[in-house]
């Protein structure tokens, strides 16, 4: 069996509640897809943890935005939309957030479970310590700190199914065979994470993850006007326990890849993904040019 081709998964607690599971495939690369129409396998939101409230989004062309506050921890939230188990491969301004490599596709994620969710709050450095992802300036983010800014603003999962076993016919007197053990399956190295319960509640390719000052057209027009772009830090020490498990992906290309931008709220708006202050302000009239009749010359 080639190695390369193994999967190890791993299963996380944090204040005795399950975190996640760590899963790592070595698969051949693939190319990241697109937004992916019907129904969605999973979807991502971010939370501030400073707030405690879910990030608005805000949409613009094909992008999806939300507003980062400079100082704020936040958490990246993923949930399963199916009844099977799923591996999320995820990066934050272009970088594994568990094993800190420049993102692929082919590299580590968290797996999972059937209609569960993982609640990411930093990046992984072991199996029992994570340090916490924070809104900061271009030159205090992680991925500008280890040489690699051209990637700043951007949260990216590419999402994997479960390669399921075959079902084995048996005569009629035997039961049908519907699985086989773990034994039997291939294995590698990877993480995962179940985060705290929550309520049920991302899609571009995570090739497309080039900054956002960069890619937007309106960027051109509005250089002058844009402060420094947000990125996030690599922030204090915290616990976060994990344990391996094992995963096989059903195929090397994501099944659907989830990508949400980020930027400080005066960025946005200089975009045009947010509306001024001043226009934000102003309560809208349903009429603005009516008027009583004038008298006449």
């Amino acid at each position: 069996m080639n190695p390369a081709s193994h999967s190890t998964i791993l299963r996380v607690r944090r204040a005795g509640v399950v975190v996640a599971a760590l899963a790592a495939l070595a698969l051949a690369q693939s190319q990241a897809a697109a937004n992916t129409p019907g129904p969605r396998l999973a979807t991502m939101d971010v939370y501030d943890r400073n707030d405690g409230t879910a990030l608005t989004t805000y949409a613009k062309d094909e992008f999806r935005y939300i507003v980062g506050t400079p100082g704020h921890e936040y958490a990246v939230r993923i949930r399963n939309c199916t009844g099977e188990r799923l591996l999320v491969v995820t990066s934050v301004d272009g970088v594994n957030v568990l094993s800190g490599d420049t993102a692929s596709p082919e590299q580590s994620g968290y797996v999972i479970e059937p209609w569960g969710s993982v609640e990411i709050a930093g990046w992984r450095k072991s199996l029992d310590r994570t340090a916490a992802f924070y809104f900061t300036d271009l030159g205090d983010s992680y991925a500008a700190r280890t040489g690699r800014p051209g990637n700043i603003g951007v949260i990216g999962v590419a999402v994997f199914r479960e390669k399921q076993p075959p079902i084995a016919y048996r005569p009629p007197r035997d039961p049908l065979t519907l699985g086989g053990s773990l034994d039997a399956r291939e294995r590698g190295d990877a993480p995962t994470l179940n985060a705290p319960p929550q309520a049920p509640a991302a899609a571009p390719s995570l090739a497309d993850t080039a900054p956002v000052l960069r890619q937007e057209q309106s960027v051109d027009r509005a250089a002058k006007s844009l402060a420094s772009p947000l990125g996030t830090g690599h922030g204090r020490n915290e616990t976060s326990y994990a344990q391996r498990v094992a995963f096989e992906r059903a195929s090397s290309s994501p099944g659907e890849v989830i990508t949400l931008r980020y930027d400080r709220r005066d960025n946005l708006i200089a975009m045009g993904v947010l509306p001024s202050r001043r226009l934000a302000q102003r309560a809208p009239d349903p009429f603005p040019a009516m008027r009583f009749a004038p008298d006449p010359r």
